[in-house]
């Protein structure tokens, strides 16, 4: 093992040229990973590396690979595989800058929702470095527009999010159309029984490196967990704002959209809140967190990514709206708060299902969890006395009120009413609209079920994949066939579930249980060759030659035209508008095109990192 200590990247035996491109990027020391990595990937050893996302094992790779890249040779030589294309972007933007001492090296980003034309031009042109997600690159390899017969060097990375979203098969598709005299690496935060078999059948004699996740939280952060619906909590957090007293606060959600439409609704409720999140300019990103810091907004809606390294002393409060899937994430959200020596609160929204996910939280950062119990009305009603209380005890010490009271006397005298009535209608006056204090009855009642067909995301609708004939996503109840599937008798049954959700539409695409499909394979593809969320993605049924998905009704006709020509496991998808007439039948035994029960276990799907958006 490397002795990390006081070692620096001239240490690790690196080119001049890529630690000049280390300098600039301000790297000083390098990470445990690097430290372990590097000298074995310089030396040509394959490498199985497992540590968490965050750790810098981009640079682990990419470094000694690039020193050992043949600038001159104008075809490709690295290829990685990243399961989805934000992250795809992101390792290609990282190489990018360590190339950028080079002319001559070339990288090329290729993943779902580009055009073609521009992807095949550049490979034309020559580019030594690809870095894809796996449904785009084997499109490319069967059109032959890209040949991986001279490739050195190979990088499967996060390949437990690989396994996750379904796109192993995909990977192995990809690794036997490269040389078997190759260097290797995968990397992977777990290693589950199927990553290990792949290292064990494509790496030739690993060196493996482990970094334990050192996760930690502030001693100086109160932790506290609210469980609540999904429709419920944007009612939650406003009452946790109405009670609890905060400078600055960060609220965080999955998704870019999540940001603007929260913002968007705390702002009508009367708060000083922007969203923050990577589809916003540098420059205004900069100037939202100046006036976070300023005090001329309270509140950020922000997605990780953009807000890793936010500094804002001011922020008292981080409230995890949308819980994150990793711990790591967890950490680096909540140590927004409690900074320069200051306490801080971090409160985190869970439904029921999402206890699973406290509780890793809680293992993992070996630290408890408490929690607390949603404001009530008459929480909420002390909150707002105490603060009319104060501001009218502060008001009498303001020396200027003292020119206001021959106008309060003259009131008094003309209405003939006491003092203390004359106090109670200028508090009506001050409070204005909305009555100081509720009633039971005025908010939401948290305790009441979401209507049927509202839709399930950040603000509401109910929680998919539960008993009581609730359709899951991808696949979780909607493969599923029913009792009698098995007898020749019978018609094919045209559809085994209700009708798709409000405001999304059912589609067929031409793939099915012959083909060897599961609701993975289907949702990675989709999510990644026409970016869309894995939230957006709605049921899926499998049925022996085709399956039906829901999606966003809205959902644009060059997106469907981009769908219709993405492959899953080596189908073409032909997606089009579902139509309720049952499939042809097949021979006498009824048909083959019934759903057939699908025992295996259920996936469980994170959606896409991380989304950051």
């Amino acid at each position: 093992m490397t002795d990390t200590v006081n070692l620096t990247f001239k240490d690790l035996n690196l080119p001049s040229e890529l630690l000049q491109a280390i300098e600039k990027v301000g790297y000083e020391t390098p990470s445990p990973i690097q430290a372990e990595s590097i000298p074995l990937l310089l030396d040509g050893h394959d490498l199985l590396g497992q540590a968490q996302t965050g750790t810098g094992k981009t640079a682990a790779f990419a470094l000694p690979m690039l020193a050992n890249i043949d600038a001159d040779a104008n075809y490709p030589q690295l290829l990685v595989l990243a399961p989805t294309r934000e992250l795809a972007i992101q390792v290609a933007e990282a190489f990018q800058v360590y190339a950028s001492f080079s002319k001559k090296i070339r990288v090329l980003p290729i993943y779902g929702g580009q055009s073609y034309d521009n992807q095949i031009r550049q490979l034309k042109r020559g580019v030594q470095v690809i870095v894809g997600t796996p449904g785009r690159v084997i499109d490319h390899i069967q059109r032959k527009t890209l040949k991986l017969d001279q490739l050195k060097f190979l990088v499967l990375d996060e390949a437990d999010e690989m396994l996750r979203m379904g796109f192993i098969d995909d990977v192995e598709l990809i690794l036997s159309h490269a040389p078997k005299e190759r260097q290797t690496a995968l990397f992977s935060a777990t290693m589950p029984p199927q990553i290990k078999k792949i290292s064990q059948r494509y790496l030739n004699n690993p060196k493996h490196v482990k970094i334990e996740s050192k996760v930690s939280t502030a001693p100086a952060i109160r932790q506290r967990y609210c469980q609540v619906a999904g429709h419920h909590k944007l009612e939650a957090l406003t009452r946790i704002l109405e009670v609890e007293q905060f400078d600055g606060v960060i609220v965080f959600v999955r998704t870019k959209t999540a940001t603007l439409e929260l913002a968007d609704k705390l702002s009508a409720r009367g708060y000083d809140v922007e969203a923050l999140n990577g589809d916003i300019p540098q420059k205004s990103r900069e100037r939202t967190v100046e006036r976070l810091k300023s005090g001329n907004i309270d509140i950020l809606i922000a997605t990780d990514v953009v807000a890793r390294g936010l500094d804002v002393e001011r922020v008292s409060h981080v409230i995890n709206f949308d819980i994150p899937y990793d711990t790591e994430s967890y950490v680096h959200r909540i140590g927004r708060t409690g900074r320069a020596g200051r306490s801080g609160d971090a409160i985190l929204f869970i439904s029921h299902r999402e206890k699973r996910l406290l509780f890793q939280i809680e293992k993992a950062t070996n630290q408890k969890i408490d929690q607390m119990a949603i404001p009530s009305i008459s929480d909420i009603n002390e909150s707002r006395l105490g603060r009319f209380k104060t501001s009218v005890i502060e008001a009498t010490k303001d020396d200027s009120i003292q020119s206001l009271i021959p106008i309060i006397d003259a009131i008094k005298a003309e209405a003939e009413v006491d003092a203390e009535v004359l106090m109670a209608a200028l508090a009506k006056i001050a409070q204005g609209d909305e009555p100081l204090l509720l009633k039971e009855g005025d908010r939401p009642d948290l305790n009441a079920m979401p209507e049927r067909r509202e839709r399930s995301d950040s603000f509401g609708g109910r929680e998919r994949g539960g008993r009581n004939g609730e359709r899951g996503r991808g696949g979780e109840r909607g493969d599923r066939g029913g009792r009698g599937g098995e007898r020749g008798e019978r018609r094919p049954r045209e559809r085994t579930s209700t009708a798709p959700d409000a405001g999304m539409k059912r589609f067929r695409i031409d793939v099915g249980h012959v083909h060897h499909v599961k609701p993975g394979n289907i949702v990675g593809a989709i999510a990644n060759e026409a970016n869309i969320s894995s939230k957006n993605i709605g049921a899926i049924e499998i049925y022996d030659t085709y399956s039906t998905v829901d999606l966003p009704a809205a959902m644009p006709a060059e997106t469907k035209e981009q769908l219709s020509g993405t492959r899953v496991a080596g189908q073409r998808l032909a997606i089009r508008e579902w139509s309720e007439k049952p499939p042809a039948r097949s021979g006498k035994d009824g048909g083959s095109d019934r759903p057939k029960p699908n025992f295996a276990k259920k996936e469980h799907r994170k959606g896409p990192k991380k989304s950051e958006d």
